[in-house]
């Protein structure tokens, strides 16, 4: 992909495509439903498409057309021991959720994925569910999934994290007992939302200490069929053009349809913070998920400090929130991001290496980064290595429409992952 400078900002209305973290959740739920589930707004990126493959040789039978998604469930017992490894592609969110669904299964599954995922860490996952008595082959994929009797358990985490506590939830589905989850502070809620949408007993409270738990009742029976489900336009996939927009002189963008759940939009705090011109419109819920409609206009903007309970909130916006800062005005500085250590790539690593290829001045640290801002227009040939994780990819094509000088991202096809028409509608926002 190659990125041309751009004097025009970014400008009109956009829609962006379907949340991935929902519409991996409304596959798996609707495939565990007794009964047909309608989906709208999933998104036909390759990670998703894969967790549809997967149930399908799984014996879940789905429809689609241009709008909708309709899933024919086959209930709590009713999947089927697939013919061959099921396989998530580059997919964390995928593996772990379904390694928390397959735990409590009676048939023997491997569930395996791309080099990346190969090399990410299983055990925080692997560890909890074999306290419910899940049995696996190891604690990194290829991970063989063995038959196995759940009981419920008590849980502590001690790290926010919506993959461990959604594989766990999952997992209390099929368990003898109540299964309940602490977390530090609370991850993203997709899950839970969902669960209580299809009819299951699910009790979440903020503690004292500041701790959220979620409490999963057990002797789940069923999860109701005959739901219809609107998915909200991806925050994660809006966030490029946020902070676009932001950066882009002369830019004024609406955002259409846009997810807004408050575990996911940190950034928008993080970004207010620096002084920029935000503001959420017609607010409403999708299938009880907030939503809305966000207007953003460029806007000059100042370094700050991000980290804690906030950097839950805004962890897979990091890398475009790192492009904002090396154009704000003075030292920004990101901690408590460990957690990007381990993402698609090493993200902390990846960041620094795309800034200071476009001239940038940042710097790792063992929790984060520092950079040094400055409000410019680039002036230097970049080639950016994306280390095939495409929210590096899409954070480079952002800087790169404020670069004089050509922007050449290599291996652009990662961001089919998450957006396969970000570059059709980075075109159009910017004629």
């Amino acid at each position: 992909m190659k990125i041309k400078f751009t004097k025009n900002g970014l400008r009109g209305t956009l829609t962006v495509p379907g949340d991935k973290s929902i519409s991996h959740r409304a596959v798996i739920l609707a495939a565990l439903a007794s009964g047909r589930t309608e989906i709208q707004g999933f998104l036909r990126g390759e990670d998703c498409l894969n967790t549809l493959k997967n149930f399908k040789m799984m014996g879940v039978e789905y429809k689609e057309n241009k709008d909708k998604l309709i899933i024919q469930g086959k209930g709590l017992q009713g999947l089927k021991k697939p013919g061959k490894a099921l396989d998530v592609g580059n997919s964390g969110t995928a593996f772990r959720l379904m390694a928390g669904v397959l735990a409590g299964q009676e048939f023997i599954t491997k569930l395996t994925g791309d080099a990346s995922i190969q090399r990410r860490p299983m055990k925080r996952v692997t560890d909890p569910l074999r306290k419910m008595g899940g049995r696996f082959s190891g604690d990194t994929a290829p991970l063989i999934i063995f038959p196995s009797k759940l009981k419920g358990a008590a849980y502590e985490s001690p790290v926010a994290s919506a993959q461990v506590k959604s594989a766990l939830l999952l997992a209390g589905l099929y368990a003898k007992g109540v299964t309940s989850v602490t977390e530090p502070v609370l991850s993203r809620d997709h899950t839970e939302r969902m669960l209580k949408n299809f009819g299951v007993k699910l009790r979440t409270e903020n503690l004292t200490s500041g701790k959220y738990k979620a409490v999963l009742a057990g002797g789940v029976t069923k999860l109701q069929g005959g739901l219809k489900i609107n998915i909200p336009g991806d925050f994660s996939s809006a966030a490029f053009f946020i902070v676009g927009a932001l950066i882009l002189p002369g830019s004024k963008l609406l955002l259409k349809n846009v997810g807004v759940n408050p575990t996911r939009i940190g950034l928008l705090e993080a970004l207010k913070k620096m002084g920029a011109k935000i503001t959420l419109k017609n607010k409403r819920l999708f299938s009880g998920e907030p939503v809305a409609d966000i207007e953003v206009v460029s806007s000059a903007l100042q370094g700050v400090e991000v980290g804690g309970e906030l950097l839950v909130r805004m962890i897979d916006e990091v890398p475009i929130f790192a492009v904002a800062a090396a154009l704000a005005k003075g030292r920004t500085v990101i901690k408590n991001a460990e957690e990007l250590r381990v993402k698609e790539s090493d993200r902390i690593k990846a960041v620094v290496e795309m800034l200071k290829a476009f001239g940038l001045k940042a710097a790792e640290t063992s929790d984060g980064l520092l950079i040094d801002g400055n409000p410019q227009v680039l002036d230097k040939l970049a080639r950016i290595n994306t280390y095939h994780d495409h929210r590096i990819a899409m954070s480079a094509a952002i800087l790169g429409l404020l670069n004089k000088k050509e922007t050449s991202i290599t291996d652009d096809k990662c961001i089919d992952t998450s957006f396969p028409n970000f570059a059709v509608l980075l075109k159009e926002a910017g004629k």
